[in-house]
Formats: structure tokens, C-alpha cells, sequence
């Protein structure tokens, strides 16, 4: 085996956001002196652009543009209908996201000739040994190398529910090719995902009932945020089912029919089609990880240093095959540039607190940083402020007034420890948050900053002037 093995200086065991990320960036600062070799199945660049981000924001703005129309917010203009093929929405988002992919991933990989790829199942058969075999486990080739960087990701989690695999479902790998529009849905899981699919479905005109198993939506944010889209999206007409679990699945006569405990007692839900989105598990079980000594959580998640290191020296592990509470493409991305730094020497780490999250709903949900009551259960106390999008001009101007701001403050220092945000471009906006949260901003540096009037980001200010006085006995734009 000595002898046919090929030796590289870094292999990246994954072919997504943090693969990419690590391989530009150890390129980069090799001056492409590093021969980097990659290895993974699947399309190229992962979950983000393939089944992920890229191709559920495509749909929430086709569905956007099919609901605004019918449902003006200012008065005097009249709802007009508006005709859409749902196929060949679907037809045109499939084209773009294999466009998006083509760009940013294929021709990209192109202009590193440093980098090999590998396609095949890569797994340990030493501490710095790699196999890479076929689907059916046949052996294709074994590489060798000084540093590995685990990015091997992660794929929908479906709960073991009777009747479920048999009856047929969709998760947010498979809802892509969906031809034609359910009259009906029933979405298990009232996360980030369930969320944005439910409102997109739910815009073109499907019935959507969302089954969750906790009494709220979004634990991630703050209560006050969970409550108000909740209230946003049942007033659109989305159903909740909270507090539920579902029991069994069958299928009779082209419906499927779902047995719910709820707090009511045991309901039956009668849908057309059914979509699995409680979380996502990561992809470790195949790479023998025993034979690095890398070891996981009880998830199968790999525990790391805020170095990106692993319990094993010189492997590294990045994005959502990582034990973490936050599973982004940009953190994603992140964390193989800190791995990949770690790797040339460098000690630097990832900052968790100031990673930004969102959920692409209208309105948009985003935020940083520490909750009031994740604040106040590590130091005793905290200081927050809540702000209404009604007391905001712009929001008014676009009759969005559904929506808040709130920012968690250290009442000793008065240095920002949180923010999270319900409104219009929530997921643009939420960056000022992330600077007040790394570079430790106070509410006076916040009420200091120019904002533009009238403007959406101007509720930032505002939530911070909120401090200091009464907001709702200011004229505009009083510093």
C-alpha cells in the first residue's frame, strides 16, 4: 500500500462551503504551492447551493412575487392576480441553481491546479490515512497527507415514524424536483426550513400546517420574536400544531393521513404531501474517524477547539459535521479559513458570538450575539430594550409594521451583548449587530452612528435610543 499511495500536503474530505473555503485559502497563502487533494460525492459545493440556501431563497422570491401583488400594502391600489406555472418555476430555479453551482464552484475549482479532486467515500485507515473507495466500498485510491481537514457536512434528519418512509415525504434535499403544487402540506418541524418552504408553499397557494414539538417557533431568538412571527405567519394563513408529535403516517387514495398527539388530544391531519424538516444529521458514520482518534459527540458531531482542531493532531474539522449550536454556509466557510490558518501556524479562532443567523420569512428573522435570558443566566443580570417596527417611519411607509428589535445590553458596561431582529431586510441590517457584538459597541455607540431616514437599519438606532428616552415623544431623526 506504501508504494501506491499518492501524498499531498492537505486533504479536505468534503466538496462544499468549508472545502471550498480551506482550499482557496490554504492556495492563497501557499501561493498555490500546496498540493491540496479533495475528496467527496455528490454535486460540487455542497448543501448551500445545491439544496440549501441558494435554491430555497429562489423560491421565497418567486413567492413573493406572486403574493405582493395580491395583498398591496398601500392603500389605493387594488389587488391584481397574478398567473404563474408552478413546473416551470420549478424547472427555471433547478437551471439556476446547476448555473450558480457551474460559476461558483466547477469553473472556480478550475483555477487551482493545486487541487485534485477526488470523487468517492473518503475514510481512515490510519492517523494521517485516507481511503477513497466507491459507493459500494470497492477501493479507488489511498492518499496520505500532514494535515486533513474533515468538511464532510451533513444531510436531513428523518424521525423514525411508523408509516412514514412508506407513505413517501420530502425533505429539503428532495423538495426541488416537486413538479406540481401541493393543495396540501404538513410540515414536521417548525425550524429555520420549515419555516421559509411553509410561507413559500404557502404564498402559491397551498394549505400549510406546521407540527411542532415545542410550545413556541425559533428557540434560537427571543421569545417576543418566536410569539410575533408565529402570529405574523397564522394571520397569512399557516396553521400550527405546537406542542405535537405525530405518531404514525398512512396513505389512502393518493392522501396522506398523519395521526397527531397535541395538547387537544389525538388529531388526524389529511394532506396531499408531506415534508420532513426537523434538522439535519451530520455525514461521520462512514469515515472511521475511530482510526484517527477523532472523537464526536453523542450526535456523531466532532468535537474541535475553537482552532478548528480535533482531538487528533493535524486534523481539522469544519462546518456542520461540527459539535455546535449554529449551522451556516458563511460559518461554514469560516471555520475552514481558521482551520487552514491554524494549519500555516497561525493561532486564531473562531468567534462564535458575533456569527450572524437568519430565516428568510417575510418578514425576515435574523440575529447575534447573546439572548436576554442566555445574558442573564451566565451573569446574574442584563438590560434590554424592545422596539416595535410601529414606532419606525419606513415601516409605516411599507405597511410592515409586524416586527421588533431587541437588544440585550451588560447593564455595567453598557456594551451590546445581543441583538436579534423581526423586519423587512432583517438579514441585511443584523450586520450592525454583529460589528456591536465583536467589537464590544455601546448603546452611546450606536446612538452616535449616522443612520439614514427614512430607512429600516434606523430602528437600530432608535432601539438603542430606547435606552436613554421615551422613543415615542421624539421627532424624527433627534440625536
Amino acid at each position: 500500500m506504501e508504494n501506491d499511495t499518492e501524498r499531498f500536503d492537505l486533504i479536505i474530505l468534503g466538496r462544499g462551503a468549508a472545502a471550498f473555503s480551506a482550499a482557496i485559502k490554504a492556495s492563497e497563502l501557499s501561493s498555490g504551492g500546496m498540493k491540496i487533494a479533495m475528496v467527496g460525492v455528490g454535486p460540487l459545493g455542497g448543501t448551500c447551493v445545491n439544496v440549501g440556501c441558494v435554491p430555497s431563497k429562489y423560491l421565497l422570491e418567486a413567492a413573493n412575487a406572486v403574493f405582493r401583488p395580491r395583498h398591496p400594502k398601500v392603500p389605493g391600489i387594488e389587488p391584481a392576480s397574478v398567473k404563474f406555472d408552478f413546473s416551470e418555476l420549478m424547472k427555471n430555479l433547478r437551471s439556476y441553481v446547476s448555473h450558480a453551482r457551474d460559476t461558483k464552484y466547477v469553473r472556480v475549482l478550475e483555477n487551482y491546479g493545486n487541487v485534485k479532486l477526488f470523487t468517492g467515500l473518503g475514510r481512515f485507515i490510519g492517523k494521517k490515512t485516507v481511503m477513497v473507495s466507491d459507493s459500494e466500498g470497492n477501493r479507488k485510491v489511498v492518499l496520505s497527507a500532514s494535515n486533513i481537514l474533515i468538511a464532510t457536512g451533513s444531510r436531513p434528519s428523518v424521525p423514525n415514524i411508523e408509516g412514514l418512509k412508506e407513505c413517501g415525504f420530502q425533505t429539503s434535499d428532495t423538495i426541488w424536483g416537486l413538479e406540481k403544487l401541493p393543495k396540501s402540506v404538513a410540515i414536521i418541524g417548525g425550524g429555520a426550513i420549515g419555516l421559509e418552504l411553509g410561507q413559500a408553499l404557502l404564498y402559491f397557494g397551498s394549505d400549510v400546517t406546521i407540527i411542532e414539538a415545542l410550545d413556541s417557533l425559533l428557540p434560537q431568538t427571543e421569545p417576543e420574536i418566536g410569539k410575533s412571527l408565529r402570529l405574523h405567519l397564522e394571520n397569512e394563513g399557516m396553521k400550527f400544531m405546537l406542542k405535537s408529535r405525530v405518531g404514525s403516517v398512512r396513505a389512502e387514495e393518493g392522501m396522506k393521513f398523519l395521526d397527531v398527539v397535541s395538547p387537544h388530544g389525538k388529531e388526524v391531519l389529511e394532506v396531499e404531501e408531506i415534508i420532513v424538516a426537523t434538522g439535519r444529521v451530520p455525514n461521520t458514520e462512514y469515515l472511521d474517524l475511530n482510526m484517527a482518534g477523532v472523537k464526536t459527540d453523542q450526535r456523531g458531531l466532532i468535537i474541535t477547539s475553537r482552532n478548528m482542531k480535533t482531538s487528533a493532531s493535524g486534523i481539522y474539522a469544519a462546518g456542520d459535521c461540527v459539535s455546535k449550536s449554529m449551522f451556516l454556509e458563511t460559518l461554514a466557510a469560516r471555520e475552514g479559513v481558521v482551520a487552514v490558518s491554524n494549519m500555516f501556524g497561525e493561532d486564531i479562532e473562531i468567534d462564535y458570538n458575533s456569527s450572524t443567523w437568519a430565516v428568510f420569512t417575510n418578514p425576515q428573522v435574523a440575529g447575534v450575539g447573546m439572548t436576554e435570558n442566555e445574558f442573564a443566566s451566565q451573569n446574574g443580570s442584563c438590560s434590554f430594550r424592545i422596539f416595535s417596527l410601529e414606532n419606525l417611519t419606513k415601516a409605516s411607509i411599507m405597511g410592515e409594521t409586524d416586527g421588533l428589535i431587541k437588544i440585550t445590553v451588560d447593564p455595567k458596561t453598557n456594551r451590546i451583548a445581543g441583538m436579534h431582529i423581526m423586519s423587512p431586510n432583517a438579514t441585511d441590517i443584523i450586520t450592525e449587530g454583529a460589528y456591536a457584538v465583536r467589537e464590544n459597541y455601546t448603546i452611546d455607540d450606536v446612538v452616535a452612528t449616522s443612520h439614514i431616514f427614512p430607512s429600516i437599519s434606523e430602528g437600530i438606532k432608535l432601539a438603542a435610543q430606547s435606552f436613554i428616552r421615551d422613543i415615542t415623544k421624539m421627532a424624527c431623526c433627534v440625536e
